[in-house]
Order: C-alpha cells, then structure tokens, then sequence
C-alpha cells in the first residue's frame, strides 16, 4: 500500500490529477493509521494454560486448554489469532482465530496431543497475533512461560511371580507374605521369665510340654534390576528403538514387582537409580536418555554385589552385549533366579558375507544355485515347508547361549508386547526361549 500510495501521488502531481493524488494520499495514510489500532495490543492479552493430566503414558493423550483474555477495560482487540508451540514429538503447533475480543473479555481454546515417546516436554509458550480490521498490520509475540508435560513409558501387565520369587512352598524357610511388621506366631519352648500370656495352648499338647508364641517379623524379599541404557548397545529412534523396548520391559517389571510388596533395587550402567515407589520408577525412567558408557562390567559388578547376592531374582534388560559381557553376567548370582531380557533389535554386530571362493587357477567359482522345487506326481510343484521359526541373528543366539548356560532364564523380544507371554514360561520355570528349537537340534 506505500508502494501504490507513493507511485499514485507521483503520477498524480505529474498528471494534474486531484483525484489520484488523494488515492494516494489515502495509500500512505492507512498503513500508519493500523499501526496505532494495534500498539500495544499484544501487551493487553492475558492467557493460562493447564494440561490435564501433566503426567501422562506414552501413546496416551493429554488436554492442553488455554484461556486467552483482554486485560483492558477499555480498549478491544479488533483480531486475535493464537498459536501454542511444541516440540515435534508432540505434533504439530495448533493455530486458532479468535477474531475481535472485547474489554475484560475471554476465550478458551482447547486441544489433544498424543505423545509417542517417553519424555519431559514443554508445552508453550504461547505465540499471540494482534492484527488491524483491515490486515495491513501483524504483530505477533511470545508470552508466557511453557507447561512441562512428564511422559512415562508404557507398561505391560506381567503374571505373579511363580518359582521366581524364592519361594519353594511350604518347606521354604523364606515365606512370601503380604504385609510387613505383621506378627506371626511360631512356638519354641518356654524359657523362665516367659510371659504366660504367651503360652501357645495347641503346640503345648502336641508337644507335651510348654510352649509360647515367638514373634517373628515378616520380611520384603530384595530383587535387582539392571536395565542396559548405552547408546553404543542399541539401534533405533522413536517409539520402535530398541532403548525405548528396553527401558518400557524395565518399567514393566518394576512396577509389576513393587506393587506386589517387593524391595527393589535398581541399576544402571551408570550407577544406582533411587527409587521409592513405582511412580518413582516410571517418572525417573521417563526422563533416563542413553548414556554414552562403552562397557557394561560396572552395572554387572553392582549386580553382583553384596545386595545382588542376595537378592532372590536377578532381571537383566540388555541390549546388545559383548560376548565377554555375556561371560560375566552369566557368573553373577548364581543361588539366585536370573531372568535376562534381549533387545532382539538392538545394535547387535552382523556377520558379513564370505568372499567368493576361488579355483587352483585363481576363477571365481559360480554361486551354488538353490535346488530346484519339488514337485509331486502330477508335476505340480509343491509348496515350500513353513520354517520352523524366525532366525535370530548369529550374535543374538551366542550371547542366549553363554546366559543360559550359566542358569538364566533368556527371553528375546523385538516388542515389550511380546514380554507378558514370555514373562510368564520365565517366571514358571518353563524355560524361555521365544522361539521353538530347530528341527534336528537338541
């Protein structure tokens, strides 16, 4: 419009045209004119936020509602458009038009995001637009502080620990209870100084003599959980990485084993992660990114330690390991259950292709061709024979292997969806393999 204004007052005062002197006298003038309806609009915009709930699972939604309001008890705001920012996991950013907003007046906007990956996010700040009724002018600014939204991975729901949790019946010395400080009454005989009151009746006939109730507190058994989280060890970005898998098996079973009234200890490769409760655990591991560690021998080592020995179940949730990490970790609580869980797609190392042999002259052999489909008598061929099961990659199977002959229970999932079923055969005494053992192989 200054452009056009300038051009049709030029043109005008060449020509001799009143008329086209005044057009542009106009052009120039409304320009100016829009800037002063907007001035200080933006400083007259007032906005809340609330995100319900602000801790939220992964692939769950959360409301974001926003209420924007006219502080001025005089001035209007002729055009409000609005504009929440957040980060590219959350989505895109929403835009609405609020249009003309009154003194003292309010609106409130609302929507969905759906997070698919664990985090703390901030949501905002707020981007505001003030523009005149007539659109020449656009001012635009950022108010506000953002909203911290917490997303925790997500979590299967495993059975109740069978063999898994020490206990072996009732000829156990260890028996698994449900409470802690309760008072259960074992008999041993009276002592002089005793109590009568605590004469127990029904032993004492059994045993014809005295006996009286000894207390005995009831205890938590102690399990350990060790949960790889280098970056070196796993492959992937988003929701299907192998750290994502790994850290949503991790939370799993922690909050499968604290629920059910179990002391839990749980580490990393970096050290120990202190823990209260499952929330505690969820909220830590939400915000638990790759370490840059390049061994696992020191997470193994406080696996073992004088707590790790005596813990009643082991669990090991690992990306890709080393042949000798696998050595080391099968040797570490040997009386204990041990129940390690393999990222199938972590960044485990692949074999390459041997080189094409070579005749006494130095010719490359032809590639051997694959044999021919069979074909049944009537000469039609034959359909293939479904494999057995899926091929797992050579190193996957060796550091299995080394595990399971140290007394592990192995389990290998791509997805923390196959770990329920797997969990289950594990924790049963089963065995754990997920995939059935080749044909002709014992």
């Amino acid at each position: 419009m200054l452009v056009l204004g300038l051009v049709a007052l030029v043109a005008g005062s060449v020509l001799g045209q009143r008329e086209l002197v005044g057009v542009g006298v106009l052009l120039l003038v409304v320009p100016p004119l829009a800037a002063l309806t907007v001035m200080g609009a933006t400083a007259r915009i007032a906005h809340s936020r609330s995100v319900l709930p602000a801790r939220v699972t992964a692939g769950h939604d959360a409301r974001v509602l926003v209420r924007v309001g006219n502080s001025s008890r005089t001035w209007p705001v002729s055009a409000l458009f609005v504009e929440d920012t957040l980060p590219a996991p959350l989505g895109s950013e929403p835009r609405y038009t609020i249009g003309h907003l009154g003194p003292r007046a309010a609106r409130d906007v609302t929507y969905l995001v759906r997070p698919a990956v664990r985090g703390s996010y901030p949501v905002g700040p707020l981007r505001v637009g003030v523009a005149d009724p007539l659109g020449c002018v656009r001012v635009t600014r950022d108010v506000g502080a953002p909203s911290p939204l917490l997303v925790t991975p997500p979590v299967v729901p495993l059975d109740a620990l069978g063999e898994a949790d020490g206990s072996q019946g009732e000829q156990s010395p260890r028996r698994s209870v449900t409470g802690v400080g309760e008072q259960d009454p074992v008999p041993r005989e009276y002592q002089h100084g005793d109590d009568l009151r605590r004469v127990h009746w029904r032993s004492t006939a059994k045993q014809g003599e005295l006996m009286v109730r000894r207390d005995e507190q009831h205890w938590r058994e102690n399990i350990s959980i060790l949960l790889d989280t280098r970056r070196s060890a796993h492959r992937g970005e988003g929701p299907d990485g192998s750290l994502e898998t790994a850290v949503s098996a991790a939370a799993s079973v922690a909050v499968h084993l604290i629920d059910g009234g179990h002391e839990l200890r749980f580490l990393t490769e970096r050290g120990r992660m202190h823990t209260a409760d499952a929330a505690g655990v969820l909220d830590r591991l939400a915000v638990t990114r790759a370490s840059d560690s390049r061994g696992l021998f020191g997470g193994i080592d406080q696996l073992g330690g004088s707590r790790g020995a005596s813990s009643s179940l082991l669990v090991a949730v690992l990306g890709a390991v080393s042949p000798e990490e696998a050595a080391a970790l099968s040797t570490v609580g040997g009386g204990s259950t041990r129940v390690a869980v393999l990222c199938e797609h972590g960044a485990w190392p692949t074999r390459l292709p041997p080189p094409p042999s070579t005749d006494a002259y130095g010719a490359v052999s032809a590639p051997r061709l694959p044999p021919p489909p069979s074909t049944d008598a009537y000469g039609a061929v034959s359909a293939p024979r479904p494999s057995s099961a899926p091929a797992l990659p050579e190193s996957v199977r060796g550091a299995r292997d080394i595990l399971a002959s140290g007394g592990w229970r192995v389990l290998v999932v791509s997805s923390v969806s196959q770990l329920p079923a797997l969990w289950r055969r594990a924790t049963a005494g089963e065995g754990a393999a997920p995939y059935p053992p080749r044909e002709g192989r014992r």
